[in-house]
């Protein structure tokens, strides 16, 4: 039970803790085999772990034991072991077996919790993106266009103006420069936004306007062949932006090293400057929502940030789980 109460506790994965029990059962009751079943919708059982007794061939038990596996109050699964000696099973037998059970469903509730509470976040991200997706849209084919026309329209009343109405030509003049400088605001407000340039052309031409675009020398490195499901693309921009934006804005850095690579099914991203260091995530650097995009897609991110040694960000997003998903959306 302590074996077991560790993996419960530890997150172990459900497979590895329904053969651990599986296997525990066995050694500590006198069992034959021992099995782990899961209730299908349909009302099927099927087997989710099971453990039998080394040099024991299957045959019809003698006697057997059950213990139901009861998850928030709905009956999950079952729990069951078995003899085939003539012999019966002790009383205490499926009072012990309860034990192994109750367990489980703590183990099984918890990572039902956390399954639920990571596809909400995915989904609020999901959300996220798709309302900055129709934000930016709406910006370029409303507000930027209108004030292009209106732009073109003063110039042209402005070319027309005698040439000795010169108050008037640098009032004219004025309003032309107001407009466009108005437009590169929207253009960089709807940047910040979603980035149309990540769409149209994917990772890497998003990746090398933001190195350009960057007050700071950026040494940039991608290796990915093609387009990545969407998220995966999105989420890597925005670690780049909100690592780029720290170092020039709070670590003081004279230049920055970006990498992305795919390995092994998954998109690797590592970026380091050679700031000052000391930077920290749970001080609302911006790291914090990055932390929580990169958990919605079941990624991994390390921040290593030593004062006089600068700020590494080291970021993994799984591919493979991802691919049937992007496929679907690109179709």
């Amino acid at each position: 039970l302590r074996r077991i109460a560790m993996l419960v506790a530890t997150e172990a994965p459900t497979d590895e803790l329904f053969t651990a029990v599986s296997e525990s059962v066995g050694q500590l009751l006198p069992v034959d085999f021992a099995s782990v079943g899961r209730y299908a919708s349909n009302g099927t059982l099927s087997m989710v772990g099971a453990w039998t007794r080394e040099g024991r061939t299957a045959g019809d038990a003698r006697s057997s034991v059950g213990a139901p596996i009861i998850v928030e109050g709905r009956p999950w699964g079952v729990m069951a072991a078995g003899a085939y000696a003539e012999q019966a099973l002790p009383r205490n037998t499926e009072a012990r077996l309860a034990r192994f059970t109750d367990l489980l469903a703590t183990a099984i509730a918890n990572t039902e919790s956390r399954g639920e509470l990571a596809a909400s976040r995915a989904r609020v991200v999901a959300a996220a993106d798709e309302a900055r997706r129709g934000i930016e849209r709406d910006l370029h084919d409303g507000a930027q266009q209108r004030l292009v026309a209106l732009g073109l329209e003063v110039r042209a009343a402005q070319a027309a103006v005698p040439p000795e109405i010169v108050e008037l030509t640098v009032a004219m003049a004025r309003v032309a420069d107001g407009l466009a400088d108005v437009q590169e605001e929207l253009l960089e407000m709807a940047r910040g936004i979603h980035p149309a340039i990540l769409a149209r052309g994917g990772l890497g031409p998003a990746l090398r306007t933001l190195a350009r675009r960057s007050p700071i020398p950026v040494e940039l490195d991608v290796r990915v062949d093609g387009r990545l499901p969407d998220r995966v693309e999105v989420a890597t921009y925005y670690v780049v932006s909100e690592t780029l934006t720290n170092a020039a804005k709070h670590a003081r850095a004279s230049g920055v090293c970006v990498e992305v690579e795919t390995v092994d099914h998954a998109l690797r991203v590592r970026v380091h400057d050679d700031g000052k260091g000391g930077a920290d995530p749970s001080r609302g650097s911006g790291l914090v929502g990055l932390q929580d995009r990169v958990a919605a897609l079941d990624g991994a991110i390390t921040v290593r940030s030593i004062l006089g040694e600068g700020t590494s960000v080291h970021v993994e997003l799984p591919l493979e789980e991802l691919s049937s998903e992007f496929d679907t959306n690109r179709r």
